[in-house]
């Protein structure tokens, strides 16, 4: 039986299914392992089952024992781990696409009605009691009819497209290549982002971080959105320069933001809290109990065919 390393706990019905299919060593306190303590647990080991919470850079993924073949990471994102050290090292890294997609268009779309409709200053008011009705109370931005610009229209974005026009939302994206006119579904490509952002009433950013893509959303960038414009973020928070979204809140070029995911989480940048349009969620995207059980047992799925089979239909390096 193999020897696995699972570095986070998962939920009780997964961590069962793992113990009938490997010999695994679990994380019972939840801890926050350090790089040197994920390289000493996995001595032994000849898998390691890692959450984004694990930093597998070039340095850790150099120093662990050889006997690891495979990386299989508890999420749809592999930002954390060097792919080319992993690669270099003969070590397959997987991911868990698909199963998280409702999960996290649900919350892309609460992001959306969250900033629009100014959620966070609405319960704070709720919370204070003795709010005045007035015509003008807290009056937001209504989604029928404004256009919702989607960068990156992957599983995510296509789900979140057909929830919004659902609302009456008029869509708009931009991706490498244009979809097929089946998965586009009335959707109006862009093959530049400046074109994209010119015309987003609302921005959903559901693009995966990559080289290209870090701070994609910059000082430059944002100067191309409609004034008033909201920009929301269900990817990763590499993809936003935070201090140029943040002046941009200060100057009003963007109205509110929705973020359930920021840099150098979960220390969120004390710039959004300053402004009272900001909706901020902890990173909930693929939070419900039927998500992270899918999640864990994919995750588990992809170690036991790369052992068996010696291929994983979920590798991306």
């Amino acid at each position: 039986m193999k020897k696995i390393l699972i570095t986070r706990k998962l939920l009780k019905t997964c961590e069962e299914k793992a113990s009938k299919t490997f010999q695994a060593t679990f994380n019972d306190n939840d801890e926050l392992y350090s790089q040197s303590k994920v390289v000493e647990m996995s001595n032994g080991c000849d898998g390691i089952l890692t959450s984004l919470t694990d930093k597998m850079d070039a340095d850790t993924i150099n120093k662990l024992p050889d006997s690891i073949k495979i990386l299989s990471n508890f999420a749809v994102g592999f930002g954390n781990i060097d792919l080319d050290a992993a690669k270099k090292k003969g070590i397959v890294v997987t991911n868990t696409p698909d199963v998280l997609t409702d999960a996290t268009a649900e919350i892309g779309i609460l992001l959306i009605l969250g900033a629009c409709r100014r959620a966070s200053e609405g319960i704070e008011s709720a919370k204070e009691s003795g709010w005045k009705w007035s015509a003008d109370y807290l009056i937001g931005k209504q989604l029928t009819g404004a256009r919702l610009g989607i960068l990156g229209m992957g599983r995510i974005g296509q789900k979140i497209a057909k929830i919004a026009k659902s609302l009456g939302m008029i869509i708009h994206y931009h991706n490498r290549s244009k979809l097929s006119e089946e998965k586009e579904q009335g959707a109006t490509y862009h093959d530049n982002l400046k074109d994209l952002l010119s015309v987003s009433d609302v921005l959903s950013i559901c693009c995966p971080a990559s080289k290209e893509t870090i701070d994609m959303i910059n000082k430059e960038t944002i100067e191309y959105l409609p004034k008033g414009a909201v920009v929301t973020n269900v990817a990763r928070g590499d993809i936003v320069e935070d201090e140029a979204l943040i002046d941009a809140l200060n100057r009003r070029k963007v109205y509110a933001v929705g973020l359930d995911v920021y840099k150098n989480e979960p220390n969120l940048n004390p710039g959004y809290l300053k402004h009272k349009s900001a909706f901020i969620l902890p990173h909930l995207g693929s939070a419900t109990k039927e998500t992270r059980t899918a999640m864990a047992n994919l995750a588990i799925d992809n170690i036991d065919e790369f052992f068996k089979t010696g291929k994983c239909k979920n590798k991306v390096n």
